[in-house]
């Protein structure tokens, strides 16, 4: 969905990329790195108050700057005539380091979260989707985008924390899922309670496994065809 927004994205940054041409485009790659353990650790660790919604706050608007030197890294070092297979290399791995990383931080949240294995079932269910697009692209079809798309996933995780953050601002921690119904419990992976944190782990858990299903149905199509 938000993956089509691609182009308008690359149109809207142009003029910074033309202000930042000295820049090194592997330093905002890394930058985006040391931005987003920022927003690991303060997601981690907010509590149900109002310190803890300006933590979220902040998690939030740190993974905002670093989604946004993610995008700028790619289109500076196309302008500069130096992007190379390592650029493309360390983006990616840093990417998936932000999404996994993000995941398990948010995981390790007690106060949110009381089942902290989901943080690492949603990484770990992030990941495959991420492998199946990559594993296209080894045996020779290019890279497969279909299913939930990474931009997809950032923006409903970080609409969800900020809906945790209002939570927090509140002191309510979230639903009840008994009181809801007890397959949801199942649905936000053993989690007892539903609020922004363990909704953005199951959008991300259960997106992964759509997309890992999508992308190697296309890839075996392409193989096969």
């Amino acid at each position: 969905m938000f993956e089509k927004l691609r182009e308008r994205w690359t149109k809207a940054i142009s003029p910074m990329v033309v202000r930042m041409e000295k820049v090194d485009p592997n330093h905002l790659t890394w930058t985006s790195l040391f931005l987003a353990l920022g927003s690991f650790f303060l997601a981690a660790g907010a509590s149900l108050d109002n310190r803890g919604a300006l933590a979220i706050v902040g998690a939030v608007l740190l993974i905002l700057i670093a989604a946004v030197l993610d995008g700028l890294d790619g289109a500076l070092a196309r302008h500069q005539g130096t992007d190379s297979p390592y650029g493309d290399f360390l983006d990616h791995t840093i990417d998936r380091v932000v999404d996994v990383g993000l995941l398990i931080a948010i995981g390790a949240n007690t106060v949110f979260v009381d089942n902290p294995s989901s943080g690492y079932l949603a990484a770990l269910l992030t990941l495959f989707g991420s492998y199946m697009g990559t594993q296209a692209q080894s045996v020779g079809l290019g890279r497969i985008y279909g299913g939930f798309s990474r931009a997809d996933r950032m923006v409903l995780t970080l609409v969800a924390l900020i809906i945790a953050a209002w939570q927090a601002q509140s002191g309510f921690s979230g639903y009840k899922i008994e009181e809801i119904h007890e397959i949801m419990e199942w649905l936000i992976l053993g989690n007892s309670e539903l609020n922004g944190m363990t909704f953005a782990l199951s959008i991300s858990a259960w997106g992964g496994l759509y997309t890992f299903m999508v992308r190697f149905i296309k890839t075996r199509s392409g193989l096969l065809s």
